[in-house]
């Protein structure tokens, strides 16, 4: 490092050892400098002798909400958190630094956080996400002792819309977008690459054949972090065969390159819609499950074959299915109870 300074710099050491520099014309205020020699150096001591030195950037003040939320950002609690659900706070945490950042946290009460999902209410999904997003915050704060009441205890999730969510498809939906869009098609990978292995829309625009070792896929969900492995079946097997896919993702769009799950999800709906099949992606999931837990899928195999855990979604398909089972065989009774009575009839006639 250079022993003579520029003009009107000055270095010094703080009280914990570290060397700062500073710039001072006359009885002007001091402007704090880089490090000399660093690459920026050289431009803030030009702005500063212009007397063009940018101002201070704007801090969020300590006991501020907006302080809050970036103090939790830079936590492992944070960072353990998917690529997706990250983007998704963080969109969720932009529009509450906007409306109440300036805020003490300490002032957030539960009827704040109550007025927060009925703000959004006209929008479940929206609704569960800024609750979602509030609790992991407060839970932080009130695990590293920055607060001693978290307001987000006891508040209740929005109910969820009636009607099971999205809707599946069904068997003539799938002829219906396979008519349209033939084999050799990149619009016929999309579907088959959804149907045969089950994937989320996150996940199957990254599954590619460097997940693939002896006809398993095995990759760790984007959602829920868990380890999937996924068959190729034959019928899917075939599809990649003919292609079109890439390198490292079997989904790709136009040009050959893969595709984000928010791209994806656009191009996927136009497809069906051009085979006038009015349902989503996530629908394709739902006849997967159907048709695995038809076939006689336990809950387990599910679980491990879908990435869900808990129980609640395995033990809602398997449960249909039992009911569908149990449906036929009792009609199957019926009719065999009956058939003695109206072979008696036929002879009775004859």
């Amino acid at each position: 490092m250079p022993k003579k300074l520029p003009p009107f710099v000055s270095r010094e050491r703080t009280r914990h050892g570290k060397l700062v520099f500073y710039f001072r014309r006359d009885k002007g205020s001091r402007i704090r400098l880089p490090m000399l020699g660093h690459s920026d150096f050289h431009q803030a001591y030009s702005d500063a002798l212009a007397g063009t030195a940018p101002q201070k950037r704007a801090v969020a003040g300590v006991n501020t909400l907006k302080w809050l939320v970036t103090r939790y950002r830079e936590t492992n609690a944070y960072r353990c958190l998917s690529e997706a659900t990250r983007r998704q706070r963080d969109n969720i945490f932009k529009g509450v630094v906007e409306k109440a950042g300036h805020h003490s946290y300490r002032a957030i009460t539960r009827k704040a956080i109550i007025n927060g999902r009925e703000d959004r209410s006209n929008t479940p999904a929206q609704a569960r996400n800024f609750l979602d997003a509030m609790r992991g915050l407060f839970r932080w704060a009130l695990d590293a002792e920055i607060i001693s009441l978290d307001p987000t205890v006891g508040v209740m999730n929005p109910s969820r819309p009636k009607g099971g969510g999205f809707e599946a498809w069904t068997e003539d939906d799938v002829s219906a977008y396979e008519e349209r869009w033939p084999s050799g098609t990149k619009e016929r990978v999309w579907l088959h690459v959804l149907l045969y292995t089950g994937l989320r829309r996150g996940d199957a625009v990254t599954v590619g054949r460097q997940h693939v070792r002896n006809g398993v896929a095995t990759l760790t969900t984007e959602k829920t972090n868990t380890e999937v492995n996924i068959p190729i079946l034959p019928a899917l097997a075939q599809t990649l065969a003919e292609g079109p896919t890439g390198d490292l993702a079997f989904i790709v769009g136009e040009n050959g390159r893969p595709l984000t799950k928010e791209s994806f999800g656009n191009m996927f709906r136009a497809a069906c819609n051009a085979a006038r099949v009015k349902k989503s992606a996530h629908g394709v999931r739902k006849i997967g499950a159907v048709r695995a837990a038809e076939a006689g899928v336990t809950m387990r195999e599910l679980e491990a074959l879908f990435g869900w855990t808990g129980g609640t979604m395995a033990s809602l398909y398997t449960k249909t299915a039992d009911r569908k089972r149990l449906a036929k065989q009792a009609s199957e009774k019926i009719e065999n109870a009956q058939r003695p009575h109206q072979i008696e009839l036929v002879r009775g006639n004859s």
